[in-house]
């Protein structure tokens, strides 16, 4: 076995006994391995190799003349896995590209995209594993005997839709469009058109939506509006939910062709797909799209990169693009169209702000909301009430002393939750730390501990207070961590046995609520002085989409937002559903002090069990430049600011901090990278710091 820099761009040698094969291992090292193969091998093949004492699989790159170091030293491939073809030449090119953006191992990348059961030793050898796992899903899986679906009567598009979907079908080559269109507005009309001219082109499309909870109201409308046309097995999906043999079932069906429509969340980006000619990222601006582990890449933005690579075009939708995609639009860069008004004959809902300095609250409820409520239920229409925290209460406090539920663990408070398999407990939402609720305060004994602030928990137990007759379901990441639970109560709400929804994020975007009339939002306020200068552009987004959950069926939809801050410019915005408004301002803003789309950034962040190494990693990391201005002739064009702590230091006892990289240059602040983390990682070595370089980071 050898280490390699970079793949060999040689071909196969022929008149040889001899096979040389570079292999990428799932592995973090920035290195490509060379081994000796028994015959040919194509590149894209799965192999099983040695390395040190383990066995691994690894994907072949390249098929070098000469291998990199004596081919004495080198070993012999274990086994060529064969159950499925090589991977084609666009997935290896995505990979690569992926790899060098985002600095990270190329066998990181390519390997972590496969189903679990393709990258498995114990899957091809051992007891158990005779056929391999594609034999024997083969074996076991049973021809579908659903009927063909029948395409529901297509409604007719109003002159928005339809200048939308011909622009689209018209697209020769790849074009990049930007769907922007109110919430309600038919967006996904316009996707079904541009993916029916696919399908009927012989051509695969590729649906990307950012949440497992998104997919199933967008698959019924896909197997009742094109598996019609496809077949009953040409849709399938995607996502990190699926079984591993769900998973492996929906991949090997894409690469073989036989299905033609992928519908998936981040992780179908990398998915093989033979005849992809189009491909639909919906709600672009959503932050799920962005992976926060392992290699840290932007779904969406591959997904840009992947359709100019295959020459197709690519359809970003959203009712709140994010100010990058507005930017590519404003520029010329990408093609905008406009979805002004909602597809059906109602109106947007009426925004009010309610000020809530002056007013007497009642458990977070405003007189206002309360009375809304109430109205709502006499009508027979459904409302939601929207609170972007889980659990109880944020925190529980001892009035005598100020004892807080701290985190032992992080420097963060446990969040008090109620009911459940363990009861009332406090649990840490940053490292699942749990304990019980103490009967009295640790500090000085008093046992009048109370709860403060609140959160989906606290809010359903006091509208249950406030309407006992109200049929009432919580939807957030506690009632939905069982498979199917989320799917089971939408069901419930789509099917008119809830009257009142609270939820958190999990509501706020791509459901179509037939009976919903009223969006109350509490403690929207929390998200305008965060750190992050992102903030504002998410609160309104988030805002926006869950306002336009309310009178998409029904008529005189209403949106209660309760504020301290009613004259904030992203409130004022939401009045008017401006959103083109909002953007111009937030641009304006960016502009003025250089950040993105401006600026190009990334994020190093240093871990370790005391606070001062990770400071320290980062302080000798911004020196490196300095030492070797040759290697970093890119450096005068990149900025390197003061490492700092991160907000929530402390994570499951180990300390964190960050370094923030800045170029207004990009191909500068990518060849500082490429030099950096080549000198990173022997640095964390020597001073036991764990660290992550992120490209385009969304959160700082």
């Amino acid at each position: 076995m050898s280490v390699a820099d970079s793949p060999s761009n040689s071909i196969a040698p022929t008149g040889e006994t001899k096979f040389w094969i570079r292999v990428a291992l799932d592995v973090p090292l920035q290195a490509l391995f060379d081994y000796r193969a028994g015959g040919s091998v194509p590149v894209g093949t799965r192999v099983i190799v040695p390395f040190g004492r383990r066995k691994l699989v690894g994907i072949v790159v390249a098929l070098p003349n000469v291998p990199a170091l004596d081919p004495r030293q080198i070993k012999d491939v274990d086994q060529v896995l064969d159950d499925t073809p090589p991977m084609p030449a666009d997935w290896l090119r995505l990979a690569s590209f992926a790899a060098r953006y985002y600095q990270r191992p190329l066998g990181e990348v390519m390997l972590p995209a496969l189903p679990p059961s393709l990258r498995k030793v114990t899957a091809y050898q051992g007891k158990r594993s005779a056929g391999g796992p594609v034999q024997r899903m083969d074996s076991r899986r049973k021809k579908s005997v659903a009927a063909p679906a029948h395409p529901d009567t297509q409604p007719e598009l109003n002159p928005e839709q339809a200048a939308a979907a011909g622009a689209i079908g018209a697209v020769q080559g790849h074009k990049t469009t930007l769907l922007y269109g109110v919430t309600g507005s038919g967006k996904t009309e316009v996707y079904l058109h541009a993916a029916q001219a696919a399908l009927e082109r012989g051509q695969q499309v590729l649906f990307l939506v950012p949440e497992i909870n998104l997919t199933p109201q967008l698959e019924a409308s896909l197997r009742a509006r094109l598996t019609g046309l496809a077949g009953p097995d040409s849709l399938a999906v995607m996502h990190s939910g699926l079984a591993d043999g769900e998973r492996l079932q929906a991949w090997i069906s894409i690469q073989r062709g036989t299905a033609r429509i992928l519908l998936g969340t981040r992780l179908a980006i990398f998915a093989p797909m033979p005849d992809l000619g189009l491909i639909i990222v919906d709600e672009e601006h959503d932050t799920s799209y962005k992976q926060q582990d392992g290699l840290r890449y932007s779904a969406r933005d591959l997904a840009v990169w992947r359709a100019r690579d295959r020459n197709i075009p690519v359809v970003l939708g959203s009712a709140t693009p994010s100010l990058e995609s507005w930017n590519h639009a404003d520029r010329g860069h990408y093609q905008r169209h406009t979805l002004a008004r909602r597809a059906r004959d109602v109106e947007l809902p009426k925004v009010r702000l309610v000020d809530t300095r002056r007013l007497a609250m009642k458990e977070g409820f405003s007189p206002q909301l309360i009375t809304a409520l109430g109205e709502r239920l006499e009508r027979g229409e459904q409302s939601l009430i929207f609170i972007n925290r889980r659990g109880y209460a944020p925190v529980l406090n001892c009035a005598s002393c100020g004892w807080v539920s701290n985190c032992p663990r992080c420097t963060a408070y446990t969040v008090l939750h109620r009911g459940g398999a363990r009861h009332n407990h406090l649990q840490c939402h940053h490292c699942g730390y749990q304990a019980r609720v103490p009967r009295a305060c640790p500090d000085c004994g008093d046992q009048d501990l109370k709860p403060m602030g609140r959160g989906t928990q606290r809010v359903e137990e006091h509208l249950a207070e406030l309407f006992p007759s109200a049929r009432i379901a919580r939807i957030d990441a506690d009632s939905t961590r069982l498979k199917g639970s989320a799917a089971a109560l939408f069901a419930k709400v789509h099917a008119g046995e809830v009257d009142l929804l609270v939820g958190t994020q999990m509501v706020a975007k791509g459901h179509d609520f037939a009976n919903l009339g009223l969006v109350g939002v509490l403690n929207a306020d929390a998200m305008l002085f965060a750190q992050d200068f992102r903030a504002p552009e998410r609160l309104f987004a988030q805002l926006m989409q869950v306002a336009g959950r309310a009178g998409r069926h029904v008529t005189g939809g209403e949106v209660i937002i309760q504020t301290d801050y009613p004259e904030q410019a992203v409130y004022q915005a939401l009045l008017e559903h401006n959103y083109p408004g909002f953007a111009d301002y937030g641009l304006a803003e960016r502009k003025a002090v250089g950040l993105p789309p401006y600026a190009f950034q990334a994020l190093l962040t240093a871990e370790a069990r005391e606070l001062s190494a990770a400071l320290a990693f980062l302080a000798d990391a911004r020196t490196l430049p300095a030492q070797d201005p040759q290697g970093f002739h890119t450096a005068s064009a990149v900025t390197l600011y003061d490492p700092v702590p991160l907000r929530v230091v402390r994570v499951a006892n180990i300390e964190r901090a960050q370094l923030l990289v800045e170029s207004a240059n990009r191909p500068a602040l990518q060849a500082f990278l490429a030099a950096w983390s080549l000198a990173l990682g022997s640095l964390a070595r020597d001073l036991r710091v764990r660290y992550n370089l992120e490209v385009d980071p969304l959160e700082i």
